[in-house]
This record gives structure tokens, C-alpha cells and sequence, in this order.
């Protein structure tokens, strides 16, 4: 769920916040404000959003300059979270520890992904109750720490950055939100057929390892519209939908955004 809660003197903010979350919160609309170096965009109605890393200890600290100068830092709190260890066997070996020509074209294909991720736009798609791509189990969490097992040692490797959802292969998969395509390719390395899906204000969403896309760059979606088929191309031991979440460079967990 959104996080949207007590009231400060600049606008309304959570008490607390947590570990990987997605927070929205309001300000005067002719405010400006900057968290974690960043510059928020604000909208028409004061809203904004940020994300709060999986490793962040916190406070989160917000500073707002109102249109007269006068300013206010306000300093929330982080709730830690538990961060399991995931043991993962039967994926290619060259998928985990790639030779260096793969490894080249990883870097490649990753650098393309970050640049996608970096829009900024006005819209405010992120603002829409999130709803689940697909229904199914809930394989691999975010945030838990992964390692792979190959040829008997373990290898690990960046904590998952985003939530599975174990499905058949080619069920259809649907936009958890409105928004905009800014990114799709069938065949990246390591994540097969990939769809970024960008909210606005920096908020996005990627679906990964899919069987099939159906969407192009540039195309505008409407929540629920199928963007794809699920699949397990890429580094996958079986077919699901991986769906991540970033604001910008931040990852955040897609499962807080979920109403229970």
C-alpha cells in the first residue's frame, strides 16, 4: 500500500517508512523539495514520491523551501526489515559467473536498462492503486539475498531486486498501472524479454524473463492491458514473472505497493 499519513507543517508525511518502500506523500504545490540529492518533482496538487532503499538506515530527511524562502527539513524514520538468504541451483553457469565477452554484453544491456530508468515525466500514473501483473505464488521475494549454486560451490551475488510470481509458462501478464513503455527487448543476458514500464515522477516498473512482448517503446498503457506473456528466458529456473520496481536509481519492493 502507499504510504500516506501524519501531517507536518509543509504538507503530509508518514510517521515511519520502511525499508524498500514506495512513499507518497504531499507538499504546498508551489513548494520545492529535495530528498537524497534529488530534486522531487512537484505536482499540481502538492503531490510527490520517493523511494527508500533496501539498505537505508535512515532517517530520510526531506528539505522543503516554500515559495516565500522559508524552509523546513523534515527527518523520518526507517523501519529495518529481515533479509533471508535465498539458495538458487540449476541455472546456467554461464549466467552466474559469464566469461569475460558475456560479461561485456551484460554491461551493455544494463546501461541501456539505467538509462531508461532515469525520466523524470510529469505524469502521475504511480499515483493509481497498484494491482498484481499476474496471480500466483509469490517464488522469490525482494530484497532477500541470493546464491547461486554452481557445480557444487555457492556464488553470491546482489539481493533479488524485485518480487516473483510463479506462473505457467504464457500466461498473459498485465500492467500493474498506467504509464508509458520506455524500454523492450526479447533477448537481454541475463533477465531474456524484458518491458520497463515508466509511472511518472521517476517510478517504474520492469517485468522480466517474459515469453513474449506485446508492447513497442513509446506506446501508452492503460492498467491491465496485457504487455506480454510469461516465460523463464534469461537466467531462470522456471517460468514466472519477475516484476521490479525503481524509483530511478532505487529499487523498491513492488509487494508494498499491494493491497492484502
Amino acid at each position: 500500500m502507499l504510504l500516506d499519513a501524519g501531517l507536518a507543517h509543509a504538507g503530509t508525511f508518514p510517521d515511519r517508512v520502511s525499508q524498500g518502500a514506495l512513499v507518497r506523500a504531499t507538499v504546498n504545490p508551489h513548494a520545492k523539495v529535495r530528498v537524497a540529492g534529488h530534486v522531487l518533482r512537484v505536482g499540481p496538487r502538492g503531490e510527490i514520491v520517493f523511494g527508500v532503499g533496501r539498505d537505508e538506515q535512515g532517517p530520510v530527511t526531506i528539505a522543503i523551501t516554500e515559495r516565500d524562502g522559508q524552509r523546513e527539513r523534515i527527518a523520518i524514520p526507517v523501519t529495518p526489515r529481515d533479509w533471508p538468504v535465498e539458495r538458487i541451483a540449476g541455472v546456467p553457469p554461464k549466467t552466474v559467473e559469464p566469461p569475460p565477452e558475456i560479461a561485456a554484453r551484460i554491461k551493455r544491456e544494463q546501461a541501456r536498462v539505467v538509462a531508461a530508468r532515469e525520466r523524470d515525466d510529469a505524469r502521475e500514473d504511480y499515483t493509481q492503486a497498484f494491482a498484481w501483473p499476474v496471480e500466483g505464488r509469490i517464488s522469490g521475494r525482494f530484497g532477500n539475498q541470493r546464491v547461486y549454486v554452481v557445480d557444487g560451490k555457492d556464488v553470491p551475488k546482489s539481493p533479488h531486486s524485485g518480487m516473483d510470481i510463479a506462473v505457467p509458462q504464457g500466461t498473459p501478464v498485465k500492467a500493474p498501472a498506467a504509464g508509458v513503455v520506455t524500454f523492450a527487448d526479447r533477448d537481454l543476458y541475463l533477465t531474456g524479454g524484458t518491458v520497463l514500464i515508466d509511472h511518472g515522477h521517476g517510478v517504474s516498473s520492469n517485468f522480466l524473463h517474459l515469453s513474449r512482448i506485446d508492447v513497442k517503446v513509446g506506446q501508452r498503457i492503460a492498467q491491465g492491458e496485457v504487455i506480454g506473456a510469461a516465460g523463464m528466458t534469461g537466467r531462470a529456473t522456471g517460468p514466472h514473472v519477475h516484476w521490479g520496481m525503481n524509483w530511478f536509481d532505487v529499487r523498491v519492493d513492488p509487494l508494498l505497493l499491494l493491497e492484502p
